[in-house]
C-alpha cells in the first residue's frame, strides 16, 4: 500500500537550504519516491501559519519511504538545513481508509 512524505517547512536560510533541495530528489527517486507537490501555491485553510512550503511524495511502501529518510544519504543531505536552514515537520503516513 502506498505511503505519503508530508513535509511542512519554513526556510531561514535559502542558500543552505537550496543544498538540501538539490540533493533530495535524486535520493527520493532511488527510493522510489515521487514528488506529487513540492512548493506552490497553497492555502492555509486552518491552523496556525508557521510554515510556508509544503511537499508531498509518494513512496510504494510506508517501508520504503522510512527507508528513504533514515538512509545515510538522506541525513547527510538534511544536515544543511538541520544546522538552521530551516524548520521543517516530517510525517510518513500510510494511504488508505482506517479506522481506529
Amino acid at each position: 500500500m502506498a505511503a505519503y512524505w508530508l513535509a511542512r517547512s519554513r526556510i531561514t536560510d535559502p542558500v543552505e537550504y537550496k543544498k538540501y533541495t538539490d540533493l533530495v530528489p535524486g535520493i527520493l527517486a532511488r527510493h522510489g519516491g515521487k514528488v506529487l507537490a513540492r512548493g506552490g501555491k497553497y492555502q492555509i485553510m486552518e491552523g496556525p501559519e508557521d510554515f510556508h512550503r509544503f511537499v508531498v511524495i509518494e513512496f510504494p511502501t510506508h517501508a520504503q519511504a522510512v527507508a528513504c529518510f533514515e538512509s545515510e544519504e538522506y541525513k547527510a543531505a538534511a544536515a544543511y538545513r538541520r544546522a538552521g536552514a530551516g524548520v521543517v515537520e516530517n510525517v510518513i503516513v500510510e494511504g488508505g481508509e482506517f479506522t481506529v
